[in-house]
């Protein structure tokens, strides 16, 4: 499968996921906030909470399974680098309210104010990231 067939046919996943998720049970999909809603009691939320990080977890192997391969990837930062970055994006996600996924799919979509400065903010200090450790800034 081609990089924009696969690209596509996630992105409209992705899009779809957020819709249902918003019609049928009128919550708004945001990774880190699914997430941190499995510490909770174990009410009707939390089972939706789970199918729905169950789903994400999924999705790779139901690509391999659908294509006979795994998705390309290739990740070259080291293991620290990869923690420090983790625990930068955990509290990155707490303190703006939000992930990309709640802010820049979601909320967008929803013409939140609040969450166009949030994805300028990701964006701002994604670029500002990159640079710096690429010797640019």
């Amino acid at each position: 499968m081609n990089t924009f067939v696969s690209g596509f046919a996630g992105g409209a996943l992705i899009g779809l996921s957020v819709a249902l998720l918003m019609l049928l049970n009128g919550r708004i999909a945001g990774i880190s906030g699914l997430v941190a809603g499995l510490g909770r009691d174990r009410g009707a939320r939390w089972w939706a909470d789970l199918a729905f990080v169950a789903g994400l977890v999924a999705g790779p192997p139901l690509y391999a399974w659908a294509t006979g391969a795994w998705p390309a990837m290739r990740i070259v930062a080291s293991l620290p680098v990869l923690a420090l970055a983790g625990l930068l994006v955990g509290f990155g996600t707490r303190l703006g309210s939000g992930c990309t996924s709640g802010h820049g799919v979601a909320g967008l979509a929803r013409l939140s104010p609040r969450s166009l400065a949030a994805v300028l903010v990701f964006l701002g200090t994604g670029m500002l990231t990159v640079a710096a450790l690429r010797g640019l800034a």
